[in-house]
């Protein structure tokens, strides 16, 4: 796996191996990226960061901090090292459960530029309701949140939808 664009493009970053982490593929990324436009100077918040592959794209590419939420340590632990790979700055890892740490960030009044969300397929429908509680809240004025789901799964938050694709087995939704 590979970073698409930006200052670290062409890096390998790597995944913690088994079942448990889902990476989002190069094309879903790159693809992603395209609906987002650019992320200069933006504060993101990858919850169900995984290999933190998302989130690692958005520094790439000029965002100023990131916040991985991952609660397997195997997967926080590939954030740590590949963001000691690709030395990138402006970064906090948050292990805990992603609806403890979301609701801890709605409650700090932190807010975010870009919110990115990929739980895991199966899980989406049980967490939607967690987030449409919390997401509101930690979202910029002018922010975005981008949800990947499996392609069947039309996410419903109370934001306004500003774009659904599907790619292959994946849908990227975009609110606003």
């Amino acid at each position: 796996m590979r970073i698409i664009a930006g200052s670290r493009k062409g890096h390998r970053i790597e995944a913690p191996r088994g079942r448990e982490t889902r990476p989002t593929g190069e094309r879903v990324r790159e693809a992603t990226y395209t609906l987002i436009g650019p992320v200069d100077g933006t504060s993101v918040l990858d919850l169900f960061a995984g290999s933190g592959a998302m989130g690692l794209e958005a520094l790439s590419r000029g965002a100023e901090h990131a916040t991985f939420v991952e609660n397997d340590a195997r997967a926080a632990a590939a954030i740590e090292q590949n963001l000691e790979k690709l030395r990138l700055t402006g970064a906090r890892i948050v292990r805990a459960e992603a609806s403890r740490a979301l609701a801890a960030e709605a409650s700090s009044g932190r807010k975010y530029d870009l919110v990115l969300v990929d739980p895991p397929y199966d899980r989406y429908l049980e967490l939607q309701p967690m987030l449409a509680r919390y997401l509101p809240h930690v979202l910029a004025a002018d922010g975005v949140v981008a949800v990947e789901t499996e392609n069947r799964v039309a996410p419903e938050l109370p934001l306004e939808v500003l774009k659904s694709r599907t790619y292959g087995r994946a849908r990227v939704t975009l609110f606003t």
